[in-house]
């Protein structure tokens, strides 16, 4: 079964605990990376930890929850080989998976209901990467990673 690591700040903590147990409850193991109260904590610190657990093996996917999920995602992202998906919806859920290979989930317990929160991340856990067309993609989201000049230098006209 695939280790799930988990990573919320203050205003994700009861969904990320809502999440744990219903992971646990499925027989995902979870690797629990905080915060582990509500008291006010800055969100980049447990994306970095989600975000680092992937790439160092220890958990194959990764889920953050933070108040929109959009800062979450944003720096989970700065991360080398993390592929983070902000999703509202199982279908945007459903497409960062099929269509980007996304390791990391990113969600928002101020804008997203937590029977909602459980259907987007069973969708995104279902949900088989498509390969394909979408790989040469996720390719090229590597080679992002790796740029030491601008991307017009990288890219060419096609950043114009």
């Amino acid at each position: 079964m695939t280790a799930i690591a988990l990573g919320a700040d203050h205003a994700g903590y009861t969904l990320k605990e809502d999440l744990k147990a219903w992971l646990g409850s499925r027989g995902y193991e979870t690797v629990d990376m905080g915060t582990r109260s509500p008291a006010s904590v800055d969100y980049p610190d447990f994306a970095a930890a989600v975000a680092l657990a992937i790439i160092a093996g220890k958990a194959e996917r990764g889920v953050l929850v933070c108040g929109t999920g959009i800062g979450m995602a944003m720096a989970a992202n700065k991360v080398p080989g993390v592929r983070a998906a902000a999703c509202t919806d199982s279908y945007t859920a459903r497409m960062s998976r099929e269509h980007n290979d996304a390791n990391v989930l990113a969600l928002g317990a101020r804008v997203t209901a937590r029977d909602a929160a459980i259907e987007i991340l069973a969708t995104w856990l279902a949900a088989p990467f498509a390969g394909g067309r979408h790989a040469r993609r996720v390719v090229k989201l590597g080679e992002l990673e790796r740029v030491r000049g601008s991307a017009e230098e990288r890219f060419g006209a096609k950043a114009r």
